[in-house]
């Protein structure tokens, strides 16, 4: 072993202990089912913001969006950063203060099924069913996006087998999510999410100032973007850039659609419900806009200066091994590694290793977020809500963190295949949830006309219509799945809503005192 792999190992052996100290000692924090699953709602706009942002970027936000710059796709990364950072705003904008504060006045609810259940007065607990298994259902295959990058990070930076990387992670995510709760993963999530700004705007200043500049640097991209094309780089390289050279209308609304998928991300909006104070969501949406806005600024320079960084450096990727002959180059790899190869190729081995720490961040972030969303909703929800209702506040954490062991293995089987697409795993499960929830969430913060039997046949209806959606190919069907499947849950929410009317005096009178809620 030389040198550069012990330092690396190092850097990652610290990161990950102390991934693992933080749930530990967080554990001791967890009192109650509260405590466990919202951080007893006391946890400050810093740690909530990052926390948030964080788990919303996985592994894609520093793989497969610089891996699409790197091929050309310049235009389908900025198109969906927009409508990421435009959802982003909008949802702490429109739905954070509204949702901590419904979610208080009906019934002080702790998780996002158990708060639909509340406001809908569903006593039926279908509701709660079908909440529990389309988060359980998604977040198994969002989870396994998870562990295959964590995976393909080791392979790729330390040579270990795919199955052995698989494992690390699985350990690590279970150790300190099982122990530590929400307040480890939001602490968690802090650390990552500094983590990866931090890595994003040193890297991109350094690659600017290593090609001599602002008009070098772009001087450079274009120049190797046009030795792409012509073919220099091999038949794949060319056909990639001639495929991301162009981006149709219906592209770029599919693009712009992942910004709905922010309403319904359990994971996500359970921040808004668990941040200390309504005065301070305001400082918190500052704070992860400007983080998403550096963030994805960063993934578009690391994404097109990496392309003639890395050339300088004698690294070409995205070749998909065709057998290409270039001067001067004697690595190749594939496209979604220009982030770790950048980062081998600038820094020291030791500084290299912690930004590098950087994916199995976002890779962790946004898996241990998920385990605690989907464990919280059949411990909490399904198990106590339904088939044990007296249980204890002990053995509903019991339960819960039995359900975050399952659901990892589970995720870990599908993540088994070593060619698993971490994007395409990552934009099914964002069109479920953006569909089955999103319009639900709204409504229910928004129109109290809404009833039970309504929320019912909207997150059927959006649900089938993503998954059918997602099987179809060609045409019209090419459109992202999350717009379709979001129109066809509000509108049948208010289509049977309407027919249903909502005659329940007490779910009025409640709504209405909530709106009249202190902010």
């Amino acid at each position: 072993m030389d040198s550069s792999t012990l330092a690396k190992i190092i850097a990652f052996v610290l990161y990950l202990g102390f991934m693992v100290y933080i749930g530990l000692r967080s554990a001791s924090k967890n009192t109650n089912a509260s405590d466990f699953f919202l951080g007893g709602r006391k946890v400050g706009p810093w740690v909530t913001a990052l926390s948030a942002e964080a788990s919303d970027s996985s592994a894609w936000l520093l793989m497969g969006l610089p891996g699409l710059c790197y091929l050309g796709g310049i235009k389908e990364t900025f198109w969906t950063a927009m409508g990421l950072v435009i959802g982003t705003y909008l949802n702490w904008l429109i739905v954070a203060k509204p949702l901590r504060k419904c979610s208080i006045a009906f019934g002080d609810s702790i998780t996002i099924p158990e708060f639909f259940q509340n406001r809908f007065k569903d006593k039926t607990h279908i509701l709660s069913v079908l909440c529990v298994i389309f988060i359980v259902f998604f977040f198994t295959i969002y989870t396994a996006s998870g562990f295959v990058a964590c995976a393909k990070l080791f392979n790729s930076v330390f040579g270990l087998p795919y199955h052995a990387g698989l494992a690390i992670g699985l350990v690590v995510i279970l150790c300190y999510t099982i122990t530590g709760g929400y307040t480890a993963v939001c602490s968690t999530d802090f650390v990552q999410g500094a983590l990866i700004f931090c890595a994003f705007v040193l890297s991109g200043a350094i690659a600017v100032i290593a090609l001599g500049g602002p008009a070098e640097a772009i001087s450079a991209v274009q120049s190797f973007d046009a030795r792409a094309v012509a073919g220099e780089f091999g038949e794949k390289m060319k056909a990639a850039f001639a495929a991301n050279s162009s981006y149709s209308g219906m592209s770029i609304v599919s693009a712009l659609a992942w910004g709905l998928g922010y309403f319904g991300m359990p994971h996500i909006i359970v921040r808004f419900m668990g941040i200390r104070s309504n005065g301070e969501i305001k400082k918190a949406r500052r704070i992860g806009t400007v983080w998403m806005v550096v963030s994805y600024i960063g993934t578009f320079l690391i994404g097109t200066l990496g392309t003639s960084f890395l050339l300088r450096h004698g690294i070409l990727l995205g070749t998909g091994g065709e057998n290409v002959l270039v001067e001067g180059v004697s690595h190749f790899g594939d496209a979604e590694t220009v982030f770790s190869e950048t980062m081998q190729s600038m820094y020291p081995a030791f500084i290299a290793g912690i930004f590098l720490c950087a994916i199995l961040a976002a890779s962790m972030s946004t898996a241990d977020s998920q385990l605690l969303a989907a464990s919280s909703a059949v411990s909490q929800d399904l198990y106590k809500g339904i088939f044990k209702k007296n249980a204890g506040e002990k053995e509903v954490l019991n339960v819960s963190r039995f359900v975050i062991f399952l659901i990892s293995l589970v995720a870990l089987f599908l993540s088994l295949n070593p060619n698993s697409s971490i994007f395409g795993l990552v934009s099914y499960a964002w069109a479920g949830f953006g569909s089955t929830f999103g319009p639900l969430v709204l409504l229910a913060l928004f129109w109290k006309k809404t009833t039970a039997k309504g929320a019912i046949a909207g997150i059927i209806g959006g649900g089938i219509a993503v998954v059918l959606w997602h099987q179809m190919h060609g045409g019209i069907f090419d459109l992202y799945e999350i717009i379709p499947g979001f129109l066809v849950c509000l509108v049948l929410t208010v289509a049977v809503s309407l027919i249903d009317k909502n005659k329940d005096p007490e779910m009025i009178r409640e709504f209405e005192a909530y709106k009249k809620m202190e902010d």
